[in-house]
């Protein structure tokens, strides 16, 4: 009796199995998740949307209409990114959900250096940093990059932005020209980019094959001499004498991080706090902050803030960004400018990619869209927070091109020449109030 039980319940389950496979799975949707989309930004992100001046409903109709012939789960995918992209939110992302944990997106090969950063100088471009594959092929940091491609660099760069920003969200133009100088050059390697570049006076035309390798930027173009430290902070003394913090990453021990750092450094006369290629994170702001107050003080401006650790800092700063220091990055950078602690500069304001965040879960359930609700720090710059603005530094620095060719920072150079006649007037905190006064 037992076997033939069993014997019949094989039959049946046999039966259920071959029937599920006779019956397709149920088709997803994709307008419906395109249209539920649409109008969920419109709601939720409202506010950004406006302060952005983005039409919505204009720059999203083209893919509405692309998602009457979306035929499978993957062109479906893609087109989701189209649409985040066209949001602005540096944040923004495609979130698989369990039914659709096993889609890929496929994308061009990326994997590819050609051993080479940009920068803008002015309306010119030229070489910031260089070895690989672009030093095999004789160019030099400095160097003016006058066409790539037989395009004009600067008309390359435009074209080669609008293309990744089909894909890529950005949160503010600055954000996706500094991408586009950085790691927007990446290709398949073996790729032949030409380029036409001014070494002095001597035009040149030089071929750069990729490699495989990465492009993404560490920060500084020339860090000082003996730079020491972790993945996250460097610490060094310049050549001046002042101290110097690359902070490359805002992880949740970075208090402690920057403690070990300005033990490092001593006594020092003043301080260059680098932000440049920050990738954010997430810390304690006033533990931060508290760091760069002398024991036993507070500085009671923005939400107040009050010494800590066991070697803080007192004396002038000079704190370096441009559009490369993202999220976490701009908020700890613009809070000692915003409060009055540090001078900023930068080649350019923070990439603006600083919000609060909400997932919307699409009716398909293939997959969920992390997008940006509202600005982090809304408080900073009268009120325009940081989303869509990022943080504006007192003082808009470039590199000059002879600073590079030497393998000097320019930026670097002009926050010592700052520290040594500090603009007291552009900064509220003064030292001396605080019982900090000058090593000697």
């Amino acid at each position: 009796m037992t076997a033939q039980r069993t014997d019949g319940a094989v039959r049946s389950i046999a039966a259920v199995l071959l029937l599920a496979q006779a019956v397709p799975a149920q088709k997803a949707d994709y307008r419906a998740d395109v249209e539920f989309a649409i109008d969920a930004v419109e709601t939720q992100c409202k506010a950004l949307l406006t302060s952005k001046k983005i039409d919505w409903r204009k720059v999203t109709a083209p893919l509405l209409a692309e998602s009457k012939k979306t035929k499978t789960a993957e062109a479906h995918l893609l087109l989701l990114w189209r649409l985040l992209a066209r949001l602005q939110d540096g944040h923004a992302e495609v979130r698989p959900l369990e039914r659709g944990k096993d889609v890929k997106l496929e994308l061009p090969d990326r994997s590819g250096s050609p051993g080479l950063f940009l920068c803008r100088v002015g309306d010119a471009v030229h070489v910031k940093n260089v070895w690989g594959a672009a030093e095999a092929a004789g160019i030099v940091a400095g160097a003016e990059v006058l066409k790539i491609g037989g395009v004009a660099a600067d008309v390359w760069l435009r074209q080669r932005q609008a293309q990744l920003a089909d894909l890529v969200s950005f949160s503010t133009s600055q954000q996706g020209s500094f991408f586009t100088c950085h790691q927007g050059l990446a290709d398949a390697p073996g790729t032949r980019l030409e380029l036409e570049v001014r070494q002095g006076s001597v035009r040149k035309a030089r071929v750069v094959e990729y490699r495989k390798g990465s492009q993404v930027p560490n920060g500084p173009a020339f860090p000082p001499a003996g730079l020491k430290g972790d993945k996250d902070v460097f610490c060094a003394t310049t050549s001046k004498g002042n101290g110097y913090v690359h902070v490359r990453r805002c992880k949740e021990d970075l208090p402690a991080q920057m403690d070990a750092a300005l033990a490092a450094l001593g006594d020092v006369p003043g301080l260059v706090l680098d932000f440049r290629g920050n990738s954010g994170g997430g810390f304690d702001h006033e533990a931060l902050f508290g760091r760069f107050l002398p024991k036993g003080t507070k500085w009671l401006v923005g939400s107040g803030y009050e010494s800590a650790g066991d070697r803080p800092f007192g004396g002038p700063m000079v704190v370096v960004v441009d559009g490369t220091v993202r999220s976490a990055g701009e908020t700890a950078a613009g809070m000692f400018g915003e409060d009055g602690r540090a001078y900023l500069i930068g080649e350019s304001a923070t990439a603006g990619m600083a919000s609060q965040k909400t997932t919307i879960e699409l009716p398909s359930r293939l997959f969920a869209l992390y997008v940006s609700t509202s600005s982090n720090k809304a408080r900073f710059q009268g009120g325009k927070g940081i989303e869509g603005v990022g943080v504006t530094p007192h003082e808009i620095v470039p590199f000059v091109p002879a600073d590079l060719a030497a393998g000097r920072d320019t930026l670097i150079e002009r926050a010592e020449a700052l520290l040594a006649a500090f603009p007291q007037q552009q900064v509220r905190y003064r030292p001396e109030e605080h019982g900090w006064s000058a090593p000697k």
